[in-house]
């Protein structure tokens, strides 16, 4: 049985995980500058997203958390499901959590107004993370739809998950700077990204 076991799982059990952005974000952000207008905020997003993309560390999706009167980027995310071998971590996610971290606080919403950009509507599980996160305000770009038509399953979401958003005090915006956020998703296929659904 102990031989069987071991066949199964090859590695000792792991007590706990560690997460991390690529390293070249670094070198695209500058934390001190604040992002005044809804499009600065988006293409920041989109920046992150196509060069995901065009150094082929993970999925053709980004993330940005700023501080909604300030303007200033609290966190950032990149989807790493691949790299980092784990199926949750889509931009939306990192973002939270890493900003959560920064705050050491269990909600974005405790004391200020945080808002999400987003390069691309979220999937069913990010539409959790959004909920439960405190943020204020989720801005998209590419459309679910646009997510479906190159290969992913977004899973579950509905018109009717925007407006849960938006009747637990979420303002929800979509389809800024979408024609951009598809073109990204469109590229990440023509370059032979890889559809990580977990069916496949």
């Amino acid at each position: 049985m102990c031989g069987l076991h071991s066949h199964i799982f090859p590695n000792s059990p792991v007590l706990a995980v560690s997460i991390h952005l690529p390293d070249w974000v670094e070198t695209l952000i500058n934390w001190q500058q604040p992002l005044v207008t809804d499009e600065a905020k988006m293409s920041l997003a989109l920046s992150l997203a196509q060069e995901n993309v065009r150094r082929k560390t993970g999925g053709p999706f980004a993330s940005i958390i700023v501080h909604r009167q300030s303007g200033l980027l609290l966190s950032i995310g990149v989807n790493q499901v691949v790299p980092q071998n784990n199926s949750t971590l889509h931009g939306e996610v990192m973002a939270i959590m890493l900003g959560e971290q920064r705050l050491k606080q269990y909600s974005l919403g405790l004391a200020e107004d945080y808002e999400l950009f987003t390069s691309c509507e979220p999937c069913a599980m990010c539409m959790g993370a959004i909920l439960w996160s405190g943020v204020k305000r989720l801005v998209c770009a590419a459309t679910g739809e646009d997510a479906r038509a190159i290969g992913f399953d977004e899973g579950p979401v509905f018109e009717a998950s925007y407006d849960y958003l938006i009747h637990a005090g979420i303002k929800v915006e979509r389809q800024v700077l979408q024609r951009q956020g598809r073109e990204i998703l469109q590229a990440y296929v023509a370059n032979g990204g890889l559809l990580y659904n977990g069916a496949e």
